[in-house]
């Protein structure tokens, strides 16, 4: 049935086709095609504008127009399919877009190729990779990614990854990481974005691991404000490191 209502229009040429927005579109209304982002069918955006804040370019706004109504039962079909075909092995994106974009989660290593791999060493061999999943970055994860169910989570200034000497097997093994700066990227945009994964998703944990730097602490108050305007409880507990990488302090979020 068609309606007057709201509903994303693209401006192809502000869009530069990064893909951001595919992430932050739980209904999977929008795709890349040809380098773009398109909305794949008006029964699927809903018109709430979740994607709207992660455009770098602009190019995603709000209209009014006659369109066919949101269909919840058609977006469900969709997700479901999507995730059907979630197992078969990445493809390279289209032209123009962004790899960060798409959701991979890593399985588990049989124990016969595990013990193949190369291992960690005290005279600082080469150790295998322990993360499971991508993307990484805050901005990028979307409340809806699998593998953020029934988690520990990370949460990881980007200094952190680089000053910690061990920092796969000391911090990221068995957990799911998200990284991201909070001196130059949107405190508020993090906020909104870790208030969405607490309501949406169970975490077991969360782990905090930050520099003793001051502009570091203020990720402690973006996943203290995103918990207590969430309403949830979790079990929080910040790692803070020296800037050659020692722990110098854990403590529970408060």
């Amino acid at each position: 049935m068609k309606v007057n209502r709201k509903i994303i229009q693209i401006d192809e040429d502000l869009c530069d086709g990064c893909g951001q927005c595919i992430v932050d579109c739980a209904e999977a209304a929008l795709q890349i095609v040809d380098g773009k982002a398109k909305l794949v069918a008006d029964k699927y955006c809903d018109g709430l504008g979740a994607c709207l804040g992660a455009c770098p370019t602009g190019a995603l706004k709000l209209i009014e127009r006659v369109a066919d109504d949101f269909d919840e039962e058609a977006v469900e079909e969709l997700l479901k399919a999507n995730k059907e075909t979630s197992s078969a092995p990445p493809i390279s994106p289209p032209k123009g877009g962004c790899p960060s974009a798409q959701l991979q989660n890593f399985q588990p290593v049989p124990p016969c190729q595990a013990a193949n791999k190369p291992q960690a060493d005290l005279s600082g061999g080469p150790t295998a990779s322990a993360l499971g999943h991508w993307p990484i970055q805050i901005r990028l994860v979307p409340p809806s990614a699998p593998f953020l169910k029934d988690a520990d989570l990370l949460i990881a200034a980007d200094c952190s990854t680089v000053a910690a000497a061990n920092f796969h097997s000391d911090f990221l093994k068995n957990r799911v990481i998200m990284m991201g700066c909070p001196k130059f990227d949107d405190a508020d945009s993090y906020v909104a974005k870790f208030k969405d994964i607490f309501e949406t998703v169970t975490l077991k944990s969360i782990t905090i691991l930050i520099m003793e730097v001051p502009c570091c602490q203020s990720m402690k108050a973006i996943v203290q404000t995103a918990l207590n305007q969430s309403g949830k409880k979790i079990d929080a507990e910040v790692v803070t490191l020296s800037a050659r990488g020692e722990v110098i302090q854990k403590a529970s979020l408060v």
